[in-house]
């Protein structure tokens, strides 16, 4: 009889527990939207726990119909070896039938709904019919106040609110009112930067040849001593053109040379129907200086490179549910200057009269944002701006929101100071903000924003009830 080989059996680990899945509804995790960005750094934070499926959206999704088994980039870029993974691209993000579909092909044991609720009001209107089986959890991303008390219908389909700020926690706090809302259905997990992405890169580091070169090939080997990034999408609310004559404020008080030796480099689109034409803008009201503009994505290795080439970054942003693009600043250890509006504040590092932080506790219905500079003291790597005036916006969908408006003169002043900020002393304030984000109890790594989603989901799990889909009324 010949020998035959038989392939060698896999132990079986009887204490392993087979691991729960979510269904996942939001940008595509694969494209480099703020919201896309950290779907997929939830996604690598909690793997090694979760299984993920996700309805991927997009506004006009090329891939719409397809999909993509993304499990073997995640075990290589995590190291989880049954890291699983697939994604639903969609135009949009699905509908009901989708939905339906996916929950009987993947079998998830909750839903998380990721970006603005009004995209999904068809999903609310089936939630009952989801919340028999299985639980729906909500990533919060609602910035600013007065409180929304239209959001209440929506906080209230939900079985978890897993909230981006301690302003957000505290608005879902005194928005659900008529089922008031308990502690493990209302919990904090601020969007967690990627530490070993975002870095400080070293002189003596092998990388930082490559870092020298992208510089030069960047800026066109312009010699300059001073670099302000804006990085954000071109639209009215980031106040884009307001960041060119901020910019253009600093530089009307400095000199040719230190005019000549300035940049600004805006990392958007130039030109964008939801915003403005930045180069006109640029052209007829930059008077100094330069202004340079990448539309392109670029590689987060590239991006990394364009933090540490800055000296401050910028968001005046009228009002913002996080600020990604300062949060990977302080990260990669360079200083920012921000608008202290929404989510903005959880980066100011705000303390009270004791010197201890902010906590979600002390904002209150009476109190709910810093806006009035209730508390000034902040971290030294943020030159905070508050907001000169406050004015009211809404449309149809969403009736009213806090506009918090900066004088542009502030802003630029603010890039004065540091301008006159000695070098290392700028660096010593970013690395500063950089351990600011790696604390635990400011919540702002990736690591730590994992733990908090693992938590709260847990949590969830354990307390939650199914909903009964029908309620039967005596008549």
């Amino acid at each position: 009889m010949a020998n035959i080989k038989l392939p060698k059996l896999k132990k079986i680990d009887p204490n392993k527990v087979k691991k729960k899945k979510i269904l996942l509804l939001s940008d595509d995790c694969r494209m480099n939207s703020g919201v896309g960005v950290m779907s997929l750094e939830i996604i690598r934070q909690t793997c090694h726990v979760y299984d993920w499926a996700q309805i991927g959206g997009a506004i006009k999704h090329p891939d719409e119909g397809k999909q993509f088994d993304c499990s073997q980039d995640l075990r290589e870029f995590t190291g989880v070896d049954d890291a699983y993974l697939h994604v639903y691209p969609t135009s949009g993000y699905g509908n009901d039938e989708m939905v339906r579909h996916l929950m009987i092909k993947e079998k998830p044991d909750a839903i998380m709904i990721y970006t603005d609720p009004r995209f999904w009001k068809w999903l609310f209107e089936m939630s009952h019919e989801i919340r028999t089986q299985i639980p729906i959890f909500y990533y919060n991303i609602w910035d600013d106040l007065p409180f929304p008390h239209w959001n209440e219908p929506f906080y209230e389909s939900v079985d978890c609110l897993m909230n981006i700020t301690k302003q957000t926690w505290n608005i879902v706090r005194n928005v659900r009112k008529s089922v008031p809302v308990k502690d493990w259905e209302n919990t904090l997990v601020p969007h967690g930067i990627h530490e070993e992405v975002f870095y400080p890169i070293q002189e003596d580091s092998e990388e930082h040849k490559k870092f020298i070169e992208f510089k030069k090939r960047t800026i066109r080997n312009k010699d300059t001593n001073f670099i302000i990034l804006w990085n954000n999408r071109n639209i009215r609310r980031k106040l884009p053109g307001d960041v060119i004559l901020s910019y253009n404020h600093m530089l009307e008080q400095l000199t040719e040379e230190q005019r000549n030796n300035s940049l600004l480099i805006m990392k958007t689109a130039p030109v964008d129907n939801n915003g403005t034409d930045l180069m006109a803008v640029a052209k007829h009201n930059l008077k100094y200086g330069d202004c340079m503009f990448i539309g392109d994505n670029l590689p987060q290795e590239e991006l990394n490179y364009l933090y540490n080439m800055a000296d401050v970054t910028i968001n005046m942003a009228s009002n913002e549910g996080f600020g990604l693009g300062t949060a990977e600043s302080l990260m990669a250890g360079t200083p920012i200057v921000v608008n202290v509006t929404g989510g903005l504040q959880d980066q100011c590092g705000f303390r009270k009269e004791d010197g201890s932080l902010l906590t979600k506790e002390d904002y209150t219905k009476e109190w709910g944002s810093n806006h009035d500079g209730k508390y000034k003291e902040h971290g030294s790597w943020v030159k905070p701006v508050w907001p000169a005036c406050r004015s009211l916006q809404g449309s149809p969908p969403t009736p009213y929101i806090f506009d918090d408006r900066c004088r542009w003169e502030d802003v630029g002043d603010k890039l004065l100071e540091w301008y006159n900020t000695p070098k290392e002393d700028r660096e010593k304030a970013g690395l500063e903000g950089r351990e600011y984000c790696l604390r635990e109890d400011t919540m702002l790594s990736a690591k730590n924003m994992g733990k908090a989603v693992i938590e709260s989901a847990e949590n969830c799990w354990k307390n939650w009830e199914p909903v009964k889909q029908f309620q039967v009324y005596e008549v």
